[in-house]
């Protein structure tokens, strides 16, 4: 949907997004110039990613890799060689595989699971317009601290959130915006501290970012992370974790905690309280404001080496 509403993109490609249901046995034959596949690579989805490559055989397929990372691999307690036996099998089905962020793509390459010459490195874009319209915060000593997301284990809210009662003012407040299956640990863990907010999903987002300080991103697997993207857009303090694709958002402004730890996080924010560095920021709104841009005209560069395209088929 990214490419889709891309107004490059939209000018001179025709999208079709096409839903397959997951686990289906049955691909269709798609007609179109080049596909894009989204589907999430797991076995129950092996069939369809064959299908796929078997009833297509005579067009570019290009799948975009949004799940699997190094630090995904190190939470889960998967079975390893099967593992890395699905990513090759299915990535052989390809012409190229896209990650996401530069860190996601090494960890591919250096695998195995991805030959150099067929792997791509696109970061993803939104429109980021409603944050790049608000006043960044260059100064001063953050006293809202976001946390903002989908509330699961992933996002390693609870490092922050115990990392924020070891450690805040007593003017800080930290405000937690989204939902999802960790609320209710989320909050037991909280113990009712009138400093934590639980804020649910903003139907506005920039005007939740607006709310923030600074953002904090302690994910425990993230293979890009759009919030850090858009947080840089509004002009706010981005600290993350460092994990996977977050470490890319180290080089354009964010604040690496390191190791990724209750203790670090803490110190992190002990520190801060003595004032931001405008200038970190500055250079994070500006990557943001060439997002979009480099977002469009690398996946033109990819259509237009793929094929000479008309019709793009989105597969997710």
């Amino acid at each position: 949907e990214q490419m889709a509403q891309a107004p490059m993109l939209g000018r001179e490609h025709v999208h079709e997004i096409r839903r397959l249901r997951r686990g289906a046995l049955v691909a269709p034959r798609l007609e179109a110039d080049v596909i894009v596949s989204h589907l999430t690579v797991t076995w129950m989805n092996l069939a369809l990613i064959t299908g796929l490559r078997a009833l297509n055989p005579d067009r570019p397929i290009l799948h975009v890799e949004h799940s699997y990372t190094e630090g995904f691999v190190a939470s889960h307690d998967v079975p390893r060689q099967r593992f890395a036996t699905l990513l090759r099998v299915s990535y052989a089905m390809f012409d190229r595989v896209v990650a996401v962020s530069g860190q996601q793509g090494a960890w591919l390459m250096r695998r195995g699971f991805v030959p150099a010459e067929r792997l791509v490195t696109i970061n993803p874009s939104v429109d980021l317009a409603p944050f790049l319209a608000l006043t960044p915060r260059l100064a001063g000593v953050p006293q809202v601290w976001g946390l903002i997301g989908r509330l699961d284990v992933q996002k390693g809210f609870d490092i922050a959130i115990r990392a924020f009662r070891a450690s805040a003012g007593p003017d800080d407040v930290l405000r937690i915006v989204g939902d999802g299956p960790e609320r209710a640990s989320l909050e037991a863990l909280a113990l009712g501290d009138a400093h934590i907010q639980f804020t649910g999903w903003a139907t506005v987002p920039a005007e939740a970012m607006a709310a923030c300080d600074a953002v904090l991103m302690p994910s425990r697997w993230e293979a890009f992370g759009l919030v850090a993207l858009e947080a840089q857009a509004a002009g706010r303090l981005l600290v993350v974790s460092g994990m996977d694709g977050l470490a890319d958002h180290q080089r354009h402004g964010a604040i690496g905690v390191g190791r990724n730890s209750v203790e670090a996080w803490a110190a992190v924010l002990e520190r801060l309280r003595h004032g931001v560095d405008g200038e970190r920021i500055l250079r994070g709104r500006q990557r943001a404001r060439r997002a979009a841009l480099d977002f469009e005209a690398a996946w033109l560069a990819l259509l237009e080496e793929a094929a000479a395209p008309s019709t793009v088929a989105n597969a997710a």
